[in-house]
């Protein structure tokens, strides 16, 4: 039997390199009609932007961290960081040497996750405890995770006494200064002090110290800390491997219209990692995994029923959730702060529409 198997799935090995918001999309969608893959680290597939939430409410988070194996139960998932790519294997660090025919590489930021979705939950639990237990909190770091932590302590710990420190002249840099201004305001009318073009000596409260000194020389007491800063690509291991001469001078992975790595037929790479100019965003990477699903779908047919779809980079949407009710959301043509573009996000913040994509109950607790 297996030999059938293999046989109708010959030239339709998929290995998929990364198991985030668009790996976990590209695998679901691939694994019906190919033999696939996943290389990913951890277990888990986790709904990053929704991670704040579960910081000051750790139960959202059993909805929010899935089992790569809930979503993706055809295919096979090697937990392991990939080392090294040939023209037609990807070694992993536990020594499996996967063969591929197609190859997706959506490896997107370097961070350092439990292997386990029960340790991740665990950690999720021991944040939401050292939050309760602080009378102040210090953020270091006004992208969108520092301001969506920020307003989410706010919101739902108003008696506590919240600082955020960022080393740039405004909060949200990825985003026009109208939406920064106005996430700005919102915050300070929410009581949390914002303290710009500054950073902070970390190591400057010692034990049982808890005052921090930032660069300008101010004091901020705090019982507890977090850092919110932004992650560095996860590409370099990929200047190891024979796609060496596919990253640009940022580490970005250059792609084509159809999102297949420079100079590479079968080799696709998606999500943050690669070189489109635009927002990095959760949305975008999904939009990227079904572009290039489709492609390697007609790839996989022969190619000669249909072209290859082409990946075109639409007006861009940035929404930052303010708390539970409101959030800051920038379209093409207008700027929005309150309620409105809250119910948007703020509520579920598209968690239920994450894991339907997934082939998951929008609701069910068990990931």
């Amino acid at each position: 039997m297996a030999g059938i198997v293999s046989t109708s799935k010959q030239g339709k090995r998929v290995v998929v390199i990364g198991g985030g918001v668009a790996g976990s999309l590209a695998a679901k969608l691939l694994q019906a009609d190919a033999d696939v893959t996943l290389i990913d680290p951890k277990e888990y597939f986790e709904i990053t932007w929704a991670s704040l939430r579960s910081m000051v409410e750790p139960s959202f988070a059993e909805r929010t961290v899935i089992n790569h194996k809930n979503y993706f139960k055809k295919g096979r998932v090697v937990t392991s960081p990939a080392i090294n790519i040939t023209e037609s294997d990807v070694m992993t660090k536990d020594g499996a040497v996967i063969g591929y025919d197609y190859l997706v590489i959506a490896t997107g930021h370097n961070d350092l996750f439990p292997k386990t979705r029960q340790e991740k939950l665990s950690q999720y639990q021991a944040e939401y405890e050292k939050i309760v237990s602080s009378q102040s909190v210090l953020i270091v770091g006004g992208g969108p995770s520092g301001v969506e932590l920020a307003a989410e302590i706010a919101v739902d710990f108003p008696e506590k006494k919240v600082t955020l420190v960022h080393k740039g002249p405004r909060l949200l840099e990825f985003v026009g200064e109208k939406a920064a201004d106005k996430a700005f305001d919102w915050l300070e009318s929410k009581k949390v002090e914002v303290i710009l073009n500054q950073s902070v000596d970390l190591s400057s409260a010692s034990d049982g110290n808890k005052t921090y000194r930032t660069s300008g020389g101010e004091t901020i007491h705090a019982d507890c800390h977090f850092l919110c800063v932004g992650k560095p690509l996860a590409s370099q291991w990929l200047s190891g491997t024979v796609l060496k001469d596919s990253l640009d001078g940022k580490g970005r992975v250059m792609v084509d219209e159809h999102l297949r790595v420079k100079d590479r037929k079968n080799v696709f790479a998606i999500g943050d990692i690669t070189n489109i100019p635009e927002m990095k965003q959760g949305y975008i990477a999904e939009s990227h995994a079904n572009v290039a699903v489709k492609n390697i779908k007609v790839m996989m047919s022969g190619g000669k029923k249909k072209r290859l779809s082409t990946y075109k980079p639409g007006s861009e949407i940035a929404i930052v959730s303010l708390g539970r009710r409101d959030s800051v959301a920038q379209f093409p043509f207008v700027t929005v702060v309150g309620c409105l573009p809250g119910l948007i996000k703020s509520k579920d913040l598209f968690v239920g529409k994450t894991r339907k994509a997934r082939g998951l109950s929008p609701k069910l607790l068990q990931g």
